[in-house]
This record gives C-alpha cells, structure tokens and sequence, in this order.
C-alpha cells in the first residue's frame, strides 16, 4: 500500500474494485493491453486504474506528454473477472488505484484474484504462458514508440536482450488452419511473418472464434515450422506485434496462407 496517503483502506479498495460504479483503465496505443509501468521505489510492474473518467483522463494527459500513446477505457463490470485474470498473462503484479489523486493506493493483485497454478493441472495438461517475455515485450514497445524514428537507446538495447532471452526459453501456440496451412502475415514492405502466440488469450484475439487446429512449439524448434518465405515471427500480432527474424530451415516444399 502506497504510504503517501491513507485516505481508502485496502479492504475498501479491494470491495469497490470487484463491484464498482464505474471503473477505467489507461490503455497503450501500442499494444492494445493496459499501459504497464514499474514502480522506481517498489519495482512493482503496476497498471493504472481510476474510478472516475476524469482522473484517467489526466494520467492520459501526463503519459501523452511523455510521448506515450495512451487512453482511458472503462472496463464493464462482466468483464472484470476475465480482466483482471488476464493480468496474470502479462506478468502484471500490481493495481494503482487512482494514482495521483488524494486516494491513489497500490494493491498486488493476488490480493484481488487467485487464479490456479498452471503447473498443477490435472491429467498432465500445461498452460502455455510466457509472462515474462509477454511483460518484456510491453515494455519494449511502448519505450520504442516513444520515438517518431526509433534510436537503439541504451534502454531499448537492454530490454530487447532481455526479450530475446525470453523467448529463447518460451513455448508458443502456432495456429492452423483446417487445411493444415500456416497463417502468415504480410507487411506493406513485402515482408512476411509467421504469427505465434504467448498463450491463448492472445491466439483469441487472432482466430475471432474460427476454427483452428493449435501446436505447441519451444522456441528451439520454431526454424523447423516455419513457411514459406517468412523472414521469422510475430509474437502477437493483435497486441505487442512485436517482429523477429529467425533464419528458417531449408525443405523440399513448403506452403503457407496469407491472411
């Protein structure tokens, strides 16, 4: 809890947070997912959360001048479970609440929901998460956009050494089609990208509800499955779209669908 002001307590806080009047939260413009920041006194990776639209639309103002691209949306209140859930994919530990106003206050976000631990489903399933490298790559985009012609700042170096060991390590959903043809993505350059996802929600975002046969792959064996003249990935394409370049295995034939 923030000590600079004590006027909600925890308790209050967590009540109005699962049943609020109204509830907002500021958005990147970049990733589409909730504007992430780490704490320089807590090194908590916290988003921000306002109850009324005009505080949210102030801390908008502020991150614009920035240069951050950034806005306020509220939240509907059947949305709020899966929500707040879903934080748990972005490596998000921590909820400011109302920051910047007199009743700014900080709750972790196991405190608010507990969701199962992955690693002891039953029947051997595995969730296919990469929260860190999901966490890295926000952090990532939203630095480099900050710039109208990108610079390899010291910042941006490091946090992309940071996300390329991430993803050295991850395991990823590739989706396909019913024809056992691989989506890929072509750029307005003529480049081609071959999407993978951190984990469901964000392979969701990218089928809208069609049917797709889905495979697991560890980052080690992504050379081997990638189509046609794909220069690497694309992790996410409907959030962090971040690009990689992965020198692809030479085969016999391969195919790929253009979406």
């Amino acid at each position: 809890m923030s000590e600079k002001h004590t006027a909600v307590t925890k308790q209050e806080t967590l009540e109005a947070l699962r049943n609020p009047g109204e509830l907002y939260v500021v958005m990147s413009g970049v990733t589409k997912l909730p504007f992430v920041k780490c704490d320089e006194e807590t090194f908590d990776d916290e988003i921000f959360l306002y109850y009324r639209e005009e505080d949210a639309n102030e801390k908008v103002k502020e991150l614009r001048e920035q240069n951050y691209l950034t806005a306020a949306v509220r939240l509907a209140p059947k949305m709020l479970l899966s929500f707040y859930t879903s934080l748990y994919t972005m490596d998000v530990n921590c909820l400011a609440v109302n920051h910047g106003t007199d009743m700014q206050i900080s709750i972790q976000l196991p405190d608010l929901v507990v969701r199962k631990d992955p690693s002891r489903l039953p029947d051997g399933k595995k969730i296919v998460e990469n929260p860190a490298l999901h966490l890295t790559a926000m952090y990532f985009m939203q630095e480099m956009r900050r710039q109208e012609r990108p610079q390899p700042t010291e910042e941006l170096r490091e946090l992309q050494e940071e996300l390329l060991a991430h993803y050295g390590k991850g395991n990823f959903i590739i989706a396909m089609q019913e024809d056992k043809q691989i989506p890929v993505l072509k750029l307005k350059n003529g480049d081609i990208y071959q999407p993978i996802f951190t984990d469901v929600l964000e392979l969701g975002k990218f089928t809208k509800g069609k049917k797709m046969r889905t495979a697991v792959v560890p980052a080690a064996k992504i050379p081997d499955i990638l189509v046609g003249a794909s220069k690497g990935v694309v992790i996410n394409p409907l959030g962090v779209n971040v690009q990689l370049n992965v020198a692809r295995k030479k085969k016999p034939a391969d195919t790929g669908a253009q979406k």
